[in-house]
């Protein structure tokens, strides 16, 4: 696709992302772009339509069809797709009838344990239901998924894995259920999406015989999919630093999926709970990958933590702000980044510096020095900081904590480090010709 805007878009990850997306779950992406006029509009039109194409979601198709040709009719070929589609579906309802309403029949499921066999068992000898009404059963629940029916897509196939014997078959059904879980878009099905992640995590972990290249797929599939449900869950960029950051998963992101340390090092900034929980091997693997992968919300991390450059901070912050407008899943964490990455300046500058310039820290921060100072003051309040504003002399000055002399001794040390490697940094520069 053609970007409206090339600045815009330098950093938009939707051809990385969709490489391990259903082709379901990249629809939402494409609305949002749209939305955001990021690409020509006609484009993103013309790529809506050949995704569609893979579907049976034909009256959309049709719609779409019209709006970007200009015209109220469509294609006999589009006609004749919808009919065959119709056609399927009947015959599908026909074959899945039967095994429907024995699920529908509350005294029938009351009936069933967590044995598969004895279920099928049950089923075949009191309603003559067998093998192939199971397997019309995944067949209908994957085509209603396909016509864009979600909430019936799920329910099929939950039916389904109570009755599947097969762990191969038993797990694509949880990948469809997860997928239609997530294109629901309401709380109770995110929740339940939730769930259905670690169920999968559990499943791909434990494939004792399965080849490593494929649990590595699987994996980096999961992390993707994972992003729709971590950052709508309450307890989301938890999940997210403890899946993103366990080995298994860590190595996936590095061999196949680096664009991925963007979320990470989000969920790390704004973690309230575990605030810098993960950080140190976050920045690790960001400077490891850099060669592969790096965008201004890495780069800013790398400013601040490991080069200590804090003009580069503000430049790389100013940069985010596009960036994060522009990115499906954390466009609604903006602000909240934002804040949380002004925080790690403050802290960072004020742990090399005790008394702090408020009008300095302004320019660190991207804030004229009334408002850092209104910002200062709140943070101080709120976060219970030992320090305090000097007015006349425009400066924070930084209180020494109740800390035991070890602890006072390893505070020291950190600081010294980092302002031994200011200093270094400054007497190289100052030395160049």
């Amino acid at each position: 696709m053609a970007a409206a805007n090339s600045s815009s878009s330098q950093y938009e990850l939707s051809s990385k992302l969709v490489q391990y997306l259903d082709l379901h779950l990249t629809l939402p992406i494409m609305e949002y772009l749209q939305e955001r006029g990021l690409y020509n509009e006609e484009d993103i039109l013309r790529a809506k339509l050949a995704l569609l194409d893979k579907t049976n979601m034909v009256d959309f198709a049709m719609d779409i069809y019209k709006g970007l040709n200009g015209v109220e009719e469509v294609p006999q070929e589009m006609k004749e797709r919808r009919t065959q589609v119709v056609g399927r579906l009947r015959q599908l309802q026909a074959d899945v009838d039967p095994i429907i309403k024995c699920l529908q029949n509350r005294h029938v499921v009351e009936k069933f344990r967590q044995d598969k066999s004895f279920n099928l068992q049950f089923l075949q000898e009191e309603f003559q239901i067998g093998a192939e009404h199971v397997e019309a059963l995944y067949q209908y629940a994957r085509f209603q998924f396909n016509c864009g029916n979600y909430s019936l897509a799920a329910e099929l196939l939950q039916s389904y894995r109570t009755l599947c014997t097969n762990s191969e078959r038993n797990m694509s059904a949880l990948w469809g259920k997860l997928a239609a879980e997530i294109l629901m878009h309401e709380a109770v099905n995110i929740q339940e999406a939730r769930e259905d992640v670690f169920k999968l995590k559990e499943a791909i972990d434990n494939q004792t015989f399965a080849p490593p290249l494929m649990q590595l797929q699987q994996r980096t599939w999961l992390l993707h999919w994972s992003l729709y449900v971590f950052w709508n869950h309450e307890n989301g960029r938890n999940d997210i630093v403890d899946l993103f950051l366990s080995p298994a998963y860590m190595s996936a992101i590095q061999i196949n999926a680096p664009h991925l340390l963007r979320y990470l090092a989000v969920a790390v900034v704004i973690n309230k709970k575990k605030k810098g929980s993960g950080l140190k091997d976050v920045i690790r693997s960001i400077q490891q990958e850099s060669y592969e992968y790096s965008d201004p919300v890495t780069q800013f991390l790398e400013c601040v933590f490991v080069h200590y450059d804090f003009d580069g901070a503000q430049q790389k912050l100013k940069e985010c702000e596009q960036v994060l407008d522009n990115d499906f899943f954390l466009a609604a964490y903006k602000d909240e980044f934002i804040e949380n990455a002004r925080l790690f300046i403050f802290e960072t500058y004020c742990r090399i510096h005790q008394s702090v310039s408020i009008a300095l820290l302004g320019e660190r921060l991207g804030m004229d020095q009334e408002a850092a100072e209104k910002w200062i003051a709140s943070l101080i309040l709120n976060a219970k900081l030992n320090a305090k504003i000097d007015s006349k002399s425009g400066t924070v000055v930084m209180g020494t904590q109740s800390q035991t002399v070890h602890e006072q001794l390893i505070e020291k040390a950190k600081v010294l480090s980092v302002r031994t490697y200011v200093l270094a940094n400054t007497v190289v520069g100052s030395t160049k010709p």
